[in-house]
């Protein structure tokens, strides 16, 4: 079975599958068990989401990542891997509506979550935050769209195409962010405020970012990574 097809199948039959199944899945596909959970229509653990932490210091944090290159991406995330798991789990995040005609917001959604974002804490990818939220409200998900969005969660645009139902075919321009951005977010998912703060000057430090006095958009995550 190809890649798209176990998603596919994951997304309308993974209500039966058990969690020791879904971890195999999880593994066998190179996700985090907690997208998985997501995509398969199951609660997701609180011991797998975030903690409660500030939204502007988490917002700050993902901007800063953004001025890394990738051997500063890798770096940084090394440095989050190493600090303790200080974080109060959360409650258990209920799974999605399984009448849903069109699942594929609500997994959007529950993929940032797991990362702990909002619209507003996403980081810019070339899309307006009206955008982002009419795909998370069942507007739209174009293939563009869908490769904007996919290196911030550490995803292919391939596999969140299969999702969305979207075939796949050349764009004429290529991703924001690569998927090494997305594996900081993800290994900064059990850091508390006080870490992440920590962890936002490490970014600076090692990026040697100068403070524009705005808030500016800002992109150095893709042009040196091998994968791209």
């Amino acid at each position: 079975m190809t890649r798209s097809k176990v998603l596919r199948n994951l997304l309308n039959n993974g209500r039966d599958y058990d969690t020791p199944r879904l971890e195999e899945i999880a593994a066998k596909l190179g996700l985090p068990v907690a997208d998985v959970l997501v995509v398969g229509g199951h609660p997701v653990p609180g011991y797998l989401l975030p903690p409660d932490r500030d939204r502007d210091v988490l917002r700050a944090f993902t901007y800063r990542v953004t001025f890394c290159n990738h051997l500063q991406l890798g770096a940084l995330r090394e440095f989050l891997l190493a600090l303790p798991n200080e974080g109060m789990a959360p409650g258990p995040r209920s799974a999605r509506d399984p009448a849903d005609p069109d699942p594929f917001p609500a997994v959007l959604d529950g993929l940032m979550r797991n990362r702990g974002f909002g619209v507003r804490e996403f980081p810019f990818v070339g899309l307006s935050m009206s955008t982002i939220r009419g795909m998370l409200g069942g507007a739209w998900h174009r293939l563009s769209q869908l490769q904007a969005v996919a290196g911030p969660l550490g995803w292919s645009t391939a596999d969140l195409a299969a999702l969305a139902g979207e075939p796949l075919q050349p764009l004429d321009y290529g991703p924001m962010f690569c998927h090494h951005v997305g594996a900081v977010f993800l290994a900064a998912v059990p850091c508390t405020t006080e870490q992440l703060v920590r962890a936002a000057r490490e970014a600076d430090r090692l990026s040697a970012r100068k403070d524009h006095g705005a808030w500016q958009p800002v992109s150095e995550g893709i042009d040196d990574c091998p994968d791209a």
